[in-house]
């Protein structure tokens, strides 16, 4: 009898532990903490982290806290999958990223086989900034979801814009050397081909991932093409080193970027002295005429000391929890059921969707031009003075492209 109490007296400690880790909900996030992508990595650690802060000030997830989990992946797919097992073995059921598509894609593989080697075990995948299409189409799963638009979406959008700009004569392509990179500098030739055939493509360059700490010979590259615009899809330090070498050397040219306003790009562009001459694709940016985005935006700055770069992963968040909340349960199944052809109301304002077909959503984009400001435009960047500027808008509706995915469901 002595023993068992003694037994009992060790178990209910354990029994009170695993107790208390079912209070909490988990959230692996796997993103760079180190290296060359730190500075987008902190950035989004933050944001999520405000974003647990502001669900769990209004009762959580099923009256459950939410925990966001750090997980340092180096910007390297094969440390994102250690760092995915051990979020795994803590209790982690659900896991987000965004920075590389290349680790959006060996996530996706593991997560899945994971999943069909564990039934009733399964974590979900919650993408929201890696946009290689194969993402959605070939390579898509049940258990992947993407909040960020595709980069076809993002450069059919583009090339919209840029094909009505009849100064565009010669372009320079300059993206980073991996699956994101090609999709980008592949999908920019073709649609520019059809949409602007008298465009020449007077340069096309890719270039080693996060490894590159001065672009000058790049930028020499592009003024000897003779280039009046340049395309490319650079995020981190490869975007804002690469516009702080164009201001270096003096190049006058326009730029169609993805990610110019993240860390250090307002800066470099204020540097440049191209006033509304560098261009970015985005689903929300700080200026735009919405109050409650518009609210939610001074209280992030004053709380977190940055800008919000990822609107997204504020729909991310919100939808997580209105689809436990329908589903009535945590089971990742069940969410991800409930998230399917899920309708949102979205953070800068407008409708989206999750399309069930191939877990990708859809909700307006806008492009935007950075420079000097006037009273409509209240935000400023990175103590810049300069601020994002809106160019043009597209309705979700018109950003819905066709899928391929053949989506495999438990």
């Amino acid at each position: 009898m002595r023993k068992l109490a003694l037994i009992a007296s060790i178990a209910l400690p354990m029994l009170g532990g695993t107790a208390m880790a079912q209070e909490t909900v988990k959230i692996g996030y796997i993103d760079p903490l180190s290296g060359g992508g730190a500075s987008v990595g902190e950035g989004g650690l933050k944001t999520f982290q405000f974003l647990a802060e502001e669900l769990n000030a209004k009762g959580g997830i099923l009256g459950k806290k939410v925990e966001i989990v750090p997980l340092d992946n180096k910007t390297n797919p094969q440390e994102s999958l250690i760092q995915a097992q051990k979020a795994i073995d803590s209790g982690v059921r659900y896991l987000t990223q965004g920075n590389g598509s290349s680790v959006a894609g060996a996530l996706t593989d593991f997560v899945t086989k994971y999943n069909e080697r564990n039934p009733g075990k399964e974590v979900l995948y919650f993408n929201y900034a890696a946009v290689d299409p194969v993402l959605t189409n070939e390579k898509c799963s049940f258990y992947h979801f993407r909040w960020d638009a595709s980069s076809d979406i993002k450069m059919e959008a583009l090339t919209n814009y840029m094909k009505t700009t009849p100064s565009i004569k010669k372009v320079y392509l300059i993206n980073q050397d991996y699956s994101f990179g090609q999709s980008v500098r592949t999908q920019a030739r073709a649609m520019l081909k059809t949409k602007r055939a008298d465009v020449e493509i007077v340069g096309d360059e890719l270039h080693p991932l996060l490894k590159i700490t001065d672009f000058a010979p790049y930028i020499a590259k592009i003024k000897a093409s003779g280039a009046d615009s340049v395309v490319t899809g650079n995020w981190g330090q490869d975007i804002a080193l690469l516009l702080k070498a164009a201001a270096d050397a003096g190049l006058k040219v326009n730029w169609y970027t993805y990610y110019a306003g993240g860390a250090g790009g307002p800066t470099a562009i204020k540097q440049t002295g191209l006033n509304h001459q560098v261009f970015q694709i985005t689903e929300g940016f700080a200026n735009i005429d919405h109050k409650t985005s518009a609210d939610f935006e001074k209280t992030f700055r004053a709380k977190v000391n940055l800008s919000l770069w990822y609107p997204r992963a504020v729909n991310e968040m919100r939808m997580f929890a209105a689809a436990a909340e329908k589903a009535k349960s945590l089971e990742p199944v069940k969410v991800a059921q409930a998230l399917e052809d899920a309708k949102f109301e979205v953070f800068n304002g407008g409708d989206g969707v999750m399309r069930k077909d191939d877990h990708q959503f859809f909700q307006p984009i806008y492009i935007s031009s950075f420079g000097e400001r006037t009273e409509k435009e209240p935000f400023d960047e990175e103590n810049t003075g300069w601020g994002w500027k809106l160019a043009a808008k597209v309705d979700t509706k018109d950003t819905m492209l066709p899928t391929t995915c053949k989506m495999e469901r438990p």
